[in-house]
């Protein structure tokens, strides 16, 4: 059977390798970290574990036809719980707390944003018929313009919103400013700011009160965890402390990889889940790229990024599992982001309490935290060690400005820290972009990197940086379509040799 070689253990590559393995391909997987899982892997910090990145599931039903698709079940391998309410969103000292409830969140609207109520159910009844359109475009490639011209793209097309804003959208349903912060900061997951990112991605909030949010026991680094699994048992292997130096091109066609270490494996075809920008900047021969060399890539626009704090905490805090902190200007906050490359003075801050439902992160009655500021790219004038902890301690007093919440910085045991430089230095993250590249009209669909990738034959692209995008599901969605491609050209090849011998034996 075909060997397949796959640079990165993230989602999409241990999704790739998961669907082949199970269809019988020789897959190996190459690692340069020492542990599994990328952007979606477990920290470990003393004794308490976090997520490094991604802290909850959306739309479970894709993850859950991954695993029917290789085989598996995946409640078999992951235990997950449902969130409820979704989070808790502070705006000053008003806290809204929404879930899939529809009737409990409509009174909770009531209530805090009178006069929004019945705009709710409008907005669930006409971004829930978006989305019903749209899913399917979803699962598409986009490997040539015809793309565009399917049955599917001109039954979503009216409903995209393309031309507008998630924001602009938004203010098409609520009036109260709060309440449209509410269903639009789900931009940030793109790395966007509401007031840029297109109006197709107002579903991300409506996928949330549809579907849920839900939280696996150990971590949504469990599902990579889970994912591996299944490529053992069916064979394939998977290594870690293996960097690659280079993809081997020749002809026009990528043959294998190099390692750090002078190591060459060669495989039928590459599957590529390393950082997109990294891998255009870093893993390939200028001289084998077209599209995609770095002059033309750094005129692409990306994501914004993030500071992250980890810190065990030597008691048990009251909070909730999800919690976001509102700057008061919040669209000053994004525009400071993500058009003035400055740091805030008020910012926007999240906080990940997963030790309030699950006690496996942390030691009994202590707390594993996690706090997540979205800051500027490495496009921007920052000097990081510089501002490490000034920014660390920024986020710790916003916490304990909050009202009912304490300064918890006497109680921390373990903390670590990391940077838009950290994620690029450390994670091979272009230009420390956590969000990968950015979503707009000109990066989406056909427009973004494909899955069977345009510069190089027999190699393919899975992750945030091709399509479908950014988010767990579209990055499991682009393992499924990005290995049906491949397959599919396997069985082209096999019945061309086979017509071909055919005629030779006639």
């Amino acid at each position: 059977m075909k060997k397949i070689i796959i640079v990165g253990a993230g989602p999409g590559g241990l999704a790739a390798g998961m669907l082949l393995s199970a269809k019988g391909y020789r897959v190996k997987i190459v690692e340069k970290q020492p542990v599994i899982g990328g952007r979606t892997s477990k920290l470990s910090v003393g004794d308490y574990s976090f997520d490094l990145g991604p802290t909850f599931l959306m739309m479970p039903q894709v993850l859950e036809e991954l695993f029917e698709r290789a085989g598996r079940n995946l409640h078999e391998y992951v235990q997950m719980k449902e969130l409820s309410p979704l989070y808790t969103l502070k705006f000053g000292d008003i806290s809204f707390t929404p879930s899939r409830d529809v009737e409990a969140t409509k009174a909770q609207i009531k209530e805090l944003f009178p006069g929004d109520e019945e705009s709710y159910e409008r907005f669930l009844r006409i971004e829930g018929e978006k989305f019903d359109r749209v899913t399917n475009l979803l699962k598409q490639p986009f490997t040539s313009l015809g793309d565009f011209f399917t049955k599917d793209m001109w039954r979503a097309l009216p409903k995209l919103n393309a031309l507008d804003t998630v924001y602009g959208r938004l203010s098409k349903y609520f009036s109260d400013e709060r309440l449209k912060w509410a269903f639009s900061f789900q931009a940030k997951y793109l790395g966007m700011s509401p007031w840029d990112c297109p109006g197709t991605f107002t579903i991300l909030s409506y996928l949330e009160h549809r579907y849920g949010l839900y939280h696996p026991t150990g971590g949504v680094n469990q599902i990579c965890e889970a994912m591996a699994s299944v490529i053992e048992e069916y064979g394939g292997d998977i290594y870690t402390n293996a960097a690659v130096d280079k993809i081997i091109v020749e002809d026009g066609e990528a043959k294998g990889v190099t390692l750090s270490d002078g190591e060459e494996i060669y495989a039928d075809d590459v599957i590529i889940n390393a950082d997109f920008g990294y891998t255009m900047t870093h893993l390939f021969d200028q001289s084998d790229l077209t599209k995609y060399r770095k002059a033309r890539l750094e005129k692409k626009s990306v994501s914004c990024s993030t500071f992250m704090v980890y810190l065990g905490i030597d008691r048990e805090l009251d909070l909730p599992h999800h919690l976001i902190f509102f700057a008061d200007d919040y669209k000053k906050n994004v525009m400071e982001i993500t058009k003035q490359s400055k740091l805030s003075d008020d910012p926007s801050i999240y906080v990940h309490n997963p030790s309030v439902i699950d006690k496996t992160l942390a030691p009994e009655g202590k707390t594993a935290l996690y706090l997540l500021m979205p800051v500027p790219n490495l496009d921007a004038d920052i000097d990081w060690e510089e501002q490490r902890e000034v920014v660390k301690d920024k986020i710790i007093t916003k916490l304990a400005q909050q009202p009912g919440l304490a300064d918890i910085r006497d109680w921390i045991e373990v903390e670590k820290v990391i940077t838009p430089a950290d994620w690029e230095a450390d994670f091979h993250v272009y230009k420390g972009a956590t969000f990968n590249l950015s979503h707009s009209l000109d990066q989406m669909m056909y427009f973004r990197p494909h899955n069977k990738f345009e510069d190089v034959d027999h190699c393919y692209l899975v992750g945030g940086g091709t399509h479908p995008g950014s988010g767990l599901p579209t990055i499991f969605q682009s393992a499924m379509i990005s290995t049906d491609l491949l397959i599919a050209e396997h069985e082209n090849d096999r019945k061309a040799n086979a017509d071909y011998n055919r005629e030779l034996t006639q």
